[in-house]
């Protein structure tokens, strides 16, 4: 998510209106097959290109976004045997996949001969970081390109391709529950928050494509700033030092990310709280600006990561002094 553009767009993508998936990724379907012609079943919605066949149930499944798609299958319990284990935030997931699931290299580069030698039955990933792979990794096995859409949403795609559409659901509901309860009680203050990284700050926004923490803060009833809000698909904005006064909410939450490393961490906050920018901030003067893990704000894998935005909230908003 580091671009040097002050400001990142993302667009859905319709799906295709045809199928045209070749023999290799339809198993069981002759040449030029018809969605009728599919063994497994035919997926068009939410996928990157043209609908794609896919295994009825798979069982070998390798996910290339380390984030979302691995933690979903994870929480569903569906098989998958390879992973970029690089990508991992959140070293719970990572020491319960250790060492049954092998290792697919760079989450933006993954390896094709360690996939191909998974002989994997379905590929998951996603439209914006694996749309330049897209025909090599469909000579090794179904993909499925899933574009950005409500983590809620990608949650249930997952299931259905999987059968855990009942699991979902139940996960779904449990969590609804609790940010109903939230948001009844939520005070009228805003919030405001931040990403730190060596290349400046990061706000991802409230809005129709908000990522998976920030849909949950609006979701229990969090109230944040103007500057922090967009009504299109605007993602984040990159504030400079001067811009980050916008960020007056009389809480504060910010995460440090220094890269996949978390060493270098604790030094980039310390010279970041050092400016006199940031100590101007209403809350960090009001000693209401507090630090999150930032396992599950920028390596979101889904309805585990939401309950934690949704403990941080209980701490840090709904406690604070």
């Amino acid at each position: 998510m580091m671009r040097p553009l002050r400001r990142f767009r993302t667009r859905w993508r319709p799906a295709a209106l045809a199928c045209m998936v070749a023999a290799m990724t339809c198993p069981g379907a002759a040449a030029g097959p018809t969605p009728a012609g599919c063994a497994g079943r035919v997926v068009a919605r939410h996928v990157a290109g043209s609908p794609v066949c896919v295994p009825a149930a798979p069982q070998r499944i390798v996910t290339l976004d380390p984030w979302l798609t691995l933690g979903t299958l994870q929480e569903l319990g569906a098989p998958f045997v390879g992973a970029p284990l690089i990508g991992i935030q959140e070293p719970h997931v990572r020491a319960a996949l250790e060492p049954e699931v092998v290792d697919v290299g760079h989450p933006l580069q993954p390896s094709l001969e360690r996939l191909a030698g998974l002989n994997p039955d379905l590929i998951l990933g996603s439209s914006y970081l694996h749309a330049q792979t897209h025909e090599g990794l469909s000579r090794i096995a179904p993909t499925l390109l899933i574009d950005p859409i409500d983590w809620k949403e990608h949650f249930r795609l997952i299931a259905e391709l999987t059968g855990h559409a009942q699991r979902a659901a139940e996960i779904i509901r449990s969590y609804e529950a609790r940010t109903a309860r939230l948001r009844a009680g939520m005070p009228d203050i805003r919030v405001s928050v931040v990403r730190i990284s060596p290349s400046g700050f990061q706000v991802y926004l409230q809005g129709p494509a908000a990522y998976g923490p920030y849909a949950v803060l609006e979701e229990a009833g969090i109230r944040r700033t103007d500057y922090e809000i967009t009504r299109d698909q605007t993602v984040l904005k990159r504030p400079d030092w001067e811009e980050i006064a916008a960020l007056e909410g009389d809480v504060l939450l910010y995460v440090v990310v220094s890269g996949y490393d978390t060493a270098q961490d604790d030094a980039l906050e310390a010279e970041t709280r050092a400016n006199p920018f940031w100590q101007m901030l209403p809350a960090v003067r009001a000693g209401r600006a507090y630090r999150v893990e930032r396992g599950h704000w920028m390596g979101f894998s889904g309805a585990g990561s939401a309950h934690k935005v949704l403990d941080d909230i209980e701490r840090f908003v709904l406690g604070a002094p």
